[in-house]
């Protein structure tokens, strides 16, 4: 596994966008997780997932700031109880979203390993951002095992409940009025969390969000055909965390790789500005095909990302998880975040015609996202495969949603 490819990357040049004191820097127990990364402005993350250390396994892209000076708290909620990082009324505003939409859609969340708390972890999120219940007994929420059962569930593990938290209460923050379906594989292999993929759909989801990646290697084409091939569903996969690089799935040419952004209030007509997130994967894939939706001249193969959202761990969001003795509110980055965000936006938009390809549908319709046109994740010589720049670039792909237009189809 090439060594940059889970290399903490943070862009932290305006770092006050996020209130980070009070979080242990301690990994919560029973997680594998990986050495702390310091960044400027004091902000230190930790990879949640263990780096697996064999072929075709992959790790959660979720990252947790695990140290740092306070700044700014969630809004829409008590000044005196807001948790750090973004919540909810910050995104629908940053992305220009719809506060209804979605009503009966399921979006999926596959991820390995069982977090037990997940349910009540995520009513507590949802009641403090006012948010109505989802609750299994409502039928909202579902929890399952990689053959859908929902009592033979693989073994807990603390460091993918902190992904799994982070990706159901992101799906939450985006569409309140969906279904969530927690899809847990036995293990970080990508045979099961294909499978994974596989069963969800099956369960009858039109929204698969998968916030996580491994090395690319000669078996994934074949993996692209058993697992991501699935028409009609949109199925969006993160970019990863290490900079310039490429990970599977998001190299899966059925899928819809999704990028990070630094996000931050400003005073220009929006309201937000937005810069490549440093720790945004892209690239060319040296093993997948290129789609031919997609038409940049600089990659003969699958170039990622398709879109992007907020990633960046100094501009991350706000997050509760208990499970491994985790204290309840974190603040979250990596594309973990992005990847259930733009999700939940096409389920937002509605579900997507029968027969289609989802990715495409941003090609379709590049005005209706906010083109990302500064900012850098490594060194390509400049090129955009590496660099923001006005249209189509690597770090952010076509821009982040404005609106649920780009998102349609």
């Amino acid at each position: 596994m090439p060594k940059a490819l889970y290399r903490a990357g943070l862009s932290l040049t305006a770092a006050a966008g996020l209130a980070l004191s009070g979080f242990a820097a301690a990994p919560a127990a029973n997680a594998q997780q990986s050495p702390l990364t310091s960044g400027a402005h004091g902000v230190r993350t930790i990879h949640s997932c263990a780096i697996p250390n064999k072929a075709d396994w992959a790790a959660c892209n979720a990252l947790k700031v695990v140290g740092g000076t306070v700044a700014a708290k969630a809004t829409g909620v008590s000044p005196e109880a807001a948790p750090s990082g973004f919540g909810p009324s910050d995104l629908h505003k940053a992305y220009s979203l719809p506060s209804s939409g979605g009503s009966g859609a399921t979006v999926a969340i596959v991820d390995a390993q069982d977090n037990p708390n997940a349910e009540k972890d995520l009513a507590a999120y949802r009641k403090q951002f006012g948010l109505p219940a989802c609750t299994s007994s409502g039928g909202c929420f579902k929890k399952v095992g990689q053959t859908g059962s929902t009592t033979n569930l693989p073994a807990p593990d603390a460091g993918w409940a902190e992904e799994e938290s982070l990706d159901v209460d992101m799906a939450s923050a985006i569409c309140p009025s969906c279904h969530i379906l927690l899809v847990e594989a036995n293990s970080p292999s990508m045979a099961d969390l294909g499978a994974s993929v596989n069963e969800a759909v099956k369960l009858g989801a039109k929204y698969v969000s998968n916030s996580y990646g491994g090395g690319e290697s000669s078996s994934d084409p074949g993996y692209d055909s058993k697992y991501f091939n699935h028409p009609g569903v949109a199925i969006t996969v993160s970019s990863g965390d290490s900079g310039y690089g490429v990970e599977y799935p998001a190299a899966s040419r059925y899928v819809t790789a999704v990028g990070g952004t630094h996000l931050t209030t400003a005073s220009n007509s929006r309201g937000w500005t937005e810069t490549a997130w440093s720790g945004a994967g892209s690239g060319c894939s040296a093993y997948d095909a290129k789609p031919g939706w997609q038409k940049d001249s600089g990659c003969g193969k699958r170039t990622v990302a398709d879109v992007s959202a907020v990633a960046d761990p100094a501009t991350g969001v706000a997050v509760y998880d208990t499970y491994g003795g985790d204290p309840g509110w974190e603040v979250f980055g990596g594309t973990s975040v992005s990847s259930p965000i733009i999700a939940s936006v096409y389920a937002l938009a509605g579900k997507p015609s029968s027969g289609s390809t989802p990715a495409t549908f941003p090609y379709a319709h590049t005005s209706a996202l906010n083109d990302v046109t500064s900012g850098s994740n490594g060194s390509c010589g400049g090129g955009y495969l590496c660099t923001a720049k006005p249209g189509y670039d690597g770090p952010t792909g076509l821009g982040t949603p404005k609106g649920t237009a780009a998102f349609k189809g």
